[in-house]
């Protein structure tokens, strides 16, 4: 039997299931939206108590970071992220969970070998690239701005 190209995208397109690229876009626009509203509220928050802007956007931090680590120890962050997809990625607690959920794999393996090593496997290139481009664009900002 010859197939032709025509032919082969007709069946094609018949056998692929449908694309839910606009409701998985909106689902993780919603996700990645409230977790956004959760941290303005925490810098509010943090701020209505007393703390400078800095101070409480330190704390906003510290308190998204632990809290996306807890959730993730406990396998719900997971499940969140496998309905939200993007959504959980982007802010900071995705890069929370990318770090936790290395270290909570690696357990078996030792706190030193396993966990210590896998935690910096994930945030290794993330801090080595942060600080690379920081000492970049210093420079460029020293040699633009005298």
């Amino acid at each position: 039997m010859n197939i032709t190209p025509q032919m082969y995208s007709e069946m094609s397109e018949k056998a692929s299931p449908k694309s839910k690229a606009v409701s998985n876009s909106v689902t993780a626009f919603c996700v990645g939206g409230s977790i956004c509203v959760i941290g303005q509220l925490l810098l509010a928050a943090f701020q209505s108590y007393g703390m400078d802007k800095v101070s409480a956007g330190a704390w906003t931090s510290i308190v998204l970071v632990g809290f996306s680590a807890l959730l993730t120890g406990i396998g719900w962050y997971e499940k969140l992220a496998n309905k939200a997809g993007a959504g959980t990625l982007v802010p900071i607690t995705g890069f929370s969970n990318a770090v936790s959920s290395a270290a909570v794999e690696a357990k078996s393996e030792g706190y030193v070998l396993g966990v210590g090593t896998k935690i910096f496997t994930i945030a290794g290139p993330v801090i080595l690239y942060g600080c690379t481009a920081s000492v970049m664009y210093g420079v460029i900002y020293y040699l633009f701005s005298r």
